[in-house]
């Protein structure tokens, strides 16, 4: 049985006990992409840590469709924000690329936006005293859906062994409303949401990884493939255990 306010209470706890150990004083820093990851993360660090000390870092590419909902967290919460465009970082070295004879894959396109986006927060952070929140949750790190080196990174998670459905009640706890707990996350590239390129549902998901039941095997073998493929992702990259 999840108990919402135990676990608002010791995550809470936890990120302050971090930040005492690992940058006492300093300011955690987040990507506010609008959705109910990093929302949640931003409300977390803000009852840890106190509005002062949190900064959301808002990265649109051109023209982001929701952005007022990234602005109306940082506004609810009461944090510091920062507005970075990265669309023409984004042209830069898509072209730089092409120039040099590569073809780039769809799935590199997808991904240089996230990894783009980390090194905008982390420049952030390092300008001003601070830590990068990593916001992705047990779900989609279940099943890979995250860009290693991009929203994967980070120097502390609060929500990565939170599954999508317990995130959202923690949102709730902490007084976010519902439409920013309850938005749809979208992959900003075409328009679907998270569960249509994934197959199934995180209620689904949730299920089967805190029960072990999922009761469709198709969606069982596809979970359990994409979980089984993806698991170097959040593991330090592999050395050769040389020892002279």
């Amino acid at each position: 049985m999840f108990d919402v306010e135990s676990v608002k209470r010791d995550v809470v706890q936890w990120v302050s006990d971090w930040f005492e150990k690992n940058g006492k004083g300093c300011n955690a820093v987040i990507g506010i992409s609008g959705g109910k990851d990093s929302s949640v993360t931003a409300a977390v660090c803000a009852a840890a840590l106190g509005a002062e000390r949190v900064i959301g870092v808002l990265m649109p590419r051109g023209v982001q469709h929701d952005i007022d909902v990234a602005r109306r967290v940082c506004a609810l919460l009461g944090i510091r924000s920062v507005e970075i465009n990265i669309a023409g970082m984004y042209d830069a070295l898509t072209e730089q690329i092409e120039a040099a004879g590569i073809e780039l894959s769809e799935q590199a396109q997808i991904n240089i936006s996230p990894r783009l986006r980390m090194t905008a927060v982390y420049a952030v952070s390092q300008s001003n005293n601070g830590r990068v929140a990593n916001t992705c949750n047990l779900s989609e790190d279940w099943v890979g859906y995250s860009t290693r080196w991009g929203d994967a990174a980070g120097d502390f998670s609060p929500l990565s062994n939170l599954t999508v459905d317990e995130v959202k009640k923690l949102g709730r706890s902490l007084g976010l409303p519902d439409d920013m707990v309850e938005k749809p996350p979208i992959d900003g590239l075409c328009g679907k949401t998270d569960e249509d390129n994934l197959g199934f549902t995180y209620a689904v998901l949730d299920k089967y990884i805190r029960t072990g039941v999922c009761d469709d095997p198709n969606i069982k073998a596809n979970i359990d493939r994409r979980h089984a493929a993806s698991r170097f992702k959040l593991k330090m990259f592999e050395s050769f255990p040389y020892a002279p």
